[in-house]
């Protein structure tokens, strides 16, 4: 995994990239500040950030992890040494995949991290999907428009004008979706 380390505290940045080496993980990029993790972030595009949220600066890192998350650069796992109920809801409130406490447990740092690109990875998975299903939803819609215009014009069945627009499609080697459209919009002119 690729990871960006944010931390205000040299030793304490320098400790977690030790524990990110001993599992095979490639710090692409370490900052002390949310301003220049972001514009770090936004360059070298890791797989997650693991970062403080008190740091110094006019960002720090609930609002540095606010605009990697909305920007859908990368998954951030918050370090915190304040285990307050605040600061845990505005958290997650943002969307951050992890939360971990100071002093870090080691051995809960590689899976925290895991988890977050695993669940990153699914979620933009999930909105690559929905896209596609919206889709073919509106060239659905499309096409069921010009079906009914050719119910309406020529008396056709349903079937029929279904077939139509497909034979259409393989006669002019275009896809259905643009005979759909030429249907419609010759229907618009046709009624003006």
């Amino acid at each position: 995994m690729r990871i960006m380390v944010v931390d205000d505290e040299p030793i304490i940045r320098m400790d977690l990239i030790e524990i990110l080496m001993e599992h095979h993980c490639l710090v692409v990029a370490e900052a002390s500040d949310g301003e220049t993790a972001v514009n770090l972030a936004r360059s070298v595009m890791p797989d997650a950030a693991l970062m403080d949220i008190k740091m110094p600066g006019s960002i720090d890192g609930l609002e540095a992890a606010k605009i990697l998350i909305e920007e859908e650069i990368c998954p951030v796992v918050l370090l915190t040494a304040y285990n307050q109920k605040e600061l845990i809801e505005e958290s997650t409130s943002i969307g951050v995949y992890g939360y971990l406490v100071k002093p870090i447990n080691e051995s809960e740092v590689y899976p925290a991290l895991k988890v977050a690109v695993a669940k990153w990875l699914g979620i933009q998975k999930l909105k690559e999907e929905n896209a596609d299903l919206k889709g073919k939803l509106e060239k659905r819609k499309i096409v069921e428009i010009a079906k009914g215009i050719l119910m309406d014009r020529y008396d056709m069945k349903e079937r029929d004008a279904y077939r139509r627009i497909q034979g259409l499609s393989m006669e002019k080697r275009l896809d259905m979706i643009e005979i759909a459209k030429s249907i419609i919009l010759s229907n618009e002119f046709a009624s003006m």
